[in-house]
């Protein structure tokens, strides 16, 4: 094994100076193959790489050829024989107030013990298992354990019902599965083993179902096919980890799949890892004593990345929350941030959004002086839901570290970088590449966009964290990434810098309305229904129009306490006399609530659906089928009194 040295080679960077950033900056773009030489080492190696970027078969990058590691031991093994070995790695609670605290050394007896498990069950270097558990702590033993021993996962979001979950099973060939009789969610059980029974009508890969008792709920075993985890597991055993290559699969998640079938990103072992945990220490500057909070969930990119392995790879101290923010009471979020004394908060604007329709009594019930840093992910957070967050959560001073990446590019990568350097930030924006990412915006015409002009945002050049392939259908990959401007990977968003190379990112360039042949973002439309302050939150669609093309139609939510009646005309004066009279929405519905996925994303597609009298889709990821009905009553309201 390789050790990297005592000081991670990016320590030396913390410097507030702009200038240094723009320094190292300018290294990774100018000579990555050394820069990427060198802040590899953030990571133990059985075998270092022979070459940094082997980029012969574009797109189709691979980085650190031959090099040799296992991101398992990188995550567990090497902390337990250092002082972090009886630090906690994961504290656990969820919201019925349950708690349970794992060390580094109590995750490495669990991850060695289900690694030899998944072993016994026939499982071997080069298998995929699929994982569908709630927020618990077997989620990121099982994808470690996976790991150690030289298999590929698929983790599915909970959320996902029996026909997507059979869908992501037979598209990576799982031979195994890791479940629970079931979770919280809202003071409600989710019958997870039903779910799982029914998928595997549908699929004929999956040999053992491993079944975590987490709420004591009576589940069907099938016997020689189930097996109880508690039963497996237990024994005091040491797996040795598999040398893994570089460039083989780590895990395939698979994106939600609003349009079209979902498609199975491939993350790499050595480039991911060395991504996450860089981009992590970058944005955050995480200190040994912090205890970190990313309030996403595992089974989507954000968990996969930065609360599994970039905490775990960088010694952190993670929470791990099973429930809902503003469930059982609305100050949820902040009872655990004083409980435990969370000093770094990552979490989603929607999130923020929800948690601002409480008011402001809330966050102020409660000791959130712990709090250094705060973080946004998931979409471009406005600029009202970004000073709300900066007052009243970090009391005005704790700097708010707002990230653009995607499943796709593995880690952050558009996002202050508080280990790097400090700079202005401004609401809104995400502000300045990371090393190694070279942006940039092109127009619909091909030119390249000029300061303030709106384009769609590419990067020219790899990184280490860019996926690896689409699993089985490599042209999907090349058309739907590479195929725009060639040998640009196209994200699929508008963007606009500023003066200052800050860069604004505006949303789905399929998110985009056509008004009297202005292009305007759903985004900077609920941009400008929230810096009203009146409502909460916004959810922005166009429909068409014999004359404008597009006419904009607005469902929102007030904020608590504010009247609602002649709310609608209200908001469209405030947003004529802020932004002028093309973002001034020509329907406003008001609603107690939005359709949201329960990781917190507005389903614009489903109110839209709802609205054109369509069929809404895949409602797998739901939160609340009664926001559909909220939707569903606002606009027969609205065409009953057209009528009269």
């Amino acid at each position: 094994m390789e050790e990297m040295s005592n000081s991670l080679p990016f320590d030396s960077l913390h410097n507030p100076s702009i200038e240094r950033y723009r320094q190292i900056y300018k290294e990774s773009i100018e000579n990555p193959e050394k820069f990427w030489d060198e802040h590899a080492w953030i990571l133990n190696w059985y075998k270092k790489w022979d070459k940094v970027l082997d980029d012969s078969n574009a797109p189709f990058y691979r980085w650190f050829i031959n090099g040799k590691l296992n991101i398992s031991y990188n995550a567990v093994d090497r902390h337990v024989n250092n002082f972090r070995r009886n630090k906690a790695a994961f504290i656990y609670t969820n919201e019925r107030g349950e708690e349970k605290i794992v060390t580094y050394h109590g995750l490495y007896k669990r991850v060695n013990s289900f690694a030899q498990a998944l072993k016994d069950m026939g499982i071997k270097k080069g298998d995929t298992i699929a994982i569908y558990l709630p927020m618990i702590i077997e989620a990121p033993v099982a994808m470690l354990a996976a790991a150690r021993i030289g298999a590929a996962f698929t983790l599915v979001f909970s959320g996902f019902g029996a026909e997507a979950l059979a869908e992501r099973i037979n598209d990576s060939g799982a031979k195994l599965i890791v479940t629970a009789d079931g979770g919280y969610r809202r003071g409600k059980i989710i019958q997870l083993k039903e779910i799982v029974d029914k998928a595997l009508e549908y699929t004929s890969n999956v040999e053992t179902v491993i079944v975590v008792k987490h709420t004591n709920t009576d589940v069907n075993m099938v016997e020689g096919r189930d097996y109880w985890y508690h039963h497996i597991t237990g024994e005091n055993i040491y797996v040795e980890p598999e040398p893994m290559d570089s460039n083989d699969p780590l895990f395939i998640l698979y994106t939600s799949g609003t349009t079209g079938k979902p498609k199975g990103i491939v993350h790499s072992t050595g480039g991911y890892a060395v991504w996450v945990s860089s981009t992590l220490k970058w944005a955050f500057d995480p200190q040994e004593t912090d205890r970190w909070w990313c309030a996403a969930d595992i089974g989507w990119i954000t968990g996969h990345s930065y609360i599994v392995f970039a905490p775990l790879i960088l010694g952190l101290t993670s929470i791990l929350y099973e429930g809902s923010f503003d469930y059982p009471f609305p100050d949820q979020i902040w009872r655990i941030i004083e409980l435990y004394g969370v000093n770094i908060l990552y979490t989603s604007p929607t999130a923020i959004r929800m948690l601002m329709k409480y008011g402001d009594i809330y966050p102020k019930k409660h000791d959130l002086s712990s709090l250094r840093i705060l973080g946004t992910v998931g979409e471009p957070i406005n600029p009202a839901a970004w000073e709300w967050y900066y007052k009243n959560v970090g009391n005005s001073r704790c700097p708010i570290v707002d990230t653009y990446w995607q499943t796709e590019t593995g880690g952050f990568i558009i996002s202050p970088q508080l280990g790097i350097a400090n700079w202005p930030l401004k609401p809104g924006s995400a502000t300045y590449p990371h090393p190694g990412i070279e942006p940039v915006i092109i127009k619909e015409n091909g030119e390249i966009a000029k300061v303030g002009e709106k384009g769609y945002l590419f990067i020219k050049k790899p990184w280490p964290g860019l996926m690896l392939t689409v699993n089985k259908d490599p042209n999907r990959y090349v058309s739907t990434y590479f195929s725009k401007v060639k040998g640009y990977y196209f994200t699929g968003d508008y963007a606009i810098m500023d003066n200052d190379g800050y860069f604004w990112l505006l949303g789905r360039a399929d998110e985009v309305l056509k008004v009297s042949g202005h292009r305007i973002g759903t985004i900077e439309v609920e941009d400008a229904l929230l810096s009203t302050e009146l409502v909460s939150e916004a959810g922005v669609f166009g429909k068409p129009h014999q004359v404008k093309g597009e006419s904009i139609v607005a469902f929102v939510v007030p904020k608590s306490g504010i009247q609602r009646e002649g709310l609608e005309e209200r908001l469209k004066q405030m947003v004529r006399e802020k932004f002028g009279p093309i973002i001034v929405p020509d329907e406003i519905h008001v609603v107690e609530m939005l359709p949201k996925t329960r990781s917190g994303k507005i389903m614009r597609r489903v109110i839209k659906a709802v609205y054109l009298d369509q069929l809404p889709g895949d409602l797998t990821t739901l939160e609340s089928e009664a926001s559909v009905s909220e939707i569903r009553d606002a606009v027969e309201k609205f065409r009953n009194e057209i009528k009269q």
